[in-house]
């Protein structure tokens, strides 16, 4: 087979059925709706409220951000080929995908990290929290984090923009990824696959195991609160995160816990349209519906008081 370093691939999508394109194409349009308009009311709560105005609300703006970035990166390609019928999308329009793409979901899961510290500090050191969690280190954590996602999605993207590909090929996805792309290249991706597993993997575990040593600690601080009324009130402001973290991990870990395959199982569809898609669309409302300030905010709003 021919070889080029600027092949022309085909996303093959959700299904292969063509009649049910448009009722999924339905489902995801009204889905991905969802996701813009509630990450975009949570950020309008955050920015006009000087209340939430705190480290865990600049936090969660900044989560709202990049799940808004996150499902636009995915979803209007997926809906335009469910319209259409057309899969077909340009290597650079696919390099460009997969750099967003990458850059969001490693963002995703820092975030997530950050957030744990800062449960970890309001919890375990209240009389210091504010001392802790200054302006300036929240905005050296958040800059730190894009700085490195960007870094680790701008080298694997250029190694791999090197390589050269099969012409025509079919890609098992409804988005460009890392791992099938490998798949189809006709170069020597050793050192590609090398450096997926080591920075990929130094991310993952590192914000992971931030955050189980840091609800570690929080647990066992409550545990020693006397009363079972001091033991709700300090679950409470972590409950939201921590049903966010366990969505996007179980999600991911379906996903990438795996071997990369050159054909498509509905599991693994359904896996990544969960993490890519369900998962940023239902953190806003996780958040919303667990926090009374957030939904006094909105409130006010929305005009309902």
């Amino acid at each position: 087979m021919n070889c080029s370093q600027a092949p022309t691939l085909i996303l093959l999508g959700l299904s292969s059925d063509a009649e049910k394109w448009q009722p999924l194409f339905s489902i995801f349009l009204v889905l991905y709706l969802l996701g813009l308009l509630g990450n975009l009311l949570l950020l309008l709560a955050i920015g006009t409220d000087v209340h939430l105005h705190t480290p865990m609300y600049f936090f969660l703006s900044q989560l709202s951000f990049v799940d808004l970035c996150f499902i636009t990166t995915t979803a209007p390609k997926m809906l335009e080929a469910l319209w259409t019928g057309d899969g077909s999308i340009s290597f650079s329009g696919c390099l460009t995908q997969l750099y967003f793409f990458a850059v969001f979901a490693d963002m995703d899961n820092l975030l997530l990290a950050v957030m744990a510290i800062d449960r970890y500090a309001a919890i375990c050191h209240p009389l210091r929290y504010s001392a802790l969690m200054t302006p300036f280190r929240c905005g050296v954590l958040v800059s730190g984090s894009w700085g490195v996602t960007n870094c680790v999605s701008l080298t694997h993207t250029l190694l791999l923009s090197k390589l050269y590909f099969h012409t025509n090929q079919e890609i098992p996805h409804f988005f460009c990824e890392f791992g099938p792309l490998l798949l189809l290249s006709c170069s020597d991706t050793h050192l590609n696959k090398i450096l997926v597993i080591i920075l990929v993997g130094i991310l993952g575990i590192s914000a992971v195991l931030c955050i189980v040593s840091s609800y570690g600690c929080i647990f066992y601080a409550v545990a020693k609160v006397p009363s079972a009324q001091g033991k709700r009130k300090a679950l409470s402001t972590c409950s939201s995160h921590l049903s966010v973290v366990l969505l996007f991990y179980s999600t991911v870990f379906a996903t990438y816990l795996k071997p990369p395959s050159s054909s498509r199982s509905s599991e693994e569809v359904v896996a990544a349209v969960m993490y890519s898609l369900v998962t940023p669309t239902l953190n806003p409302f996780i958040y919303s519906l667990r926090n009374k300030d957030v939904k006094s905010s909105l409130r006010r709003i929305l005009n309902m008081e």
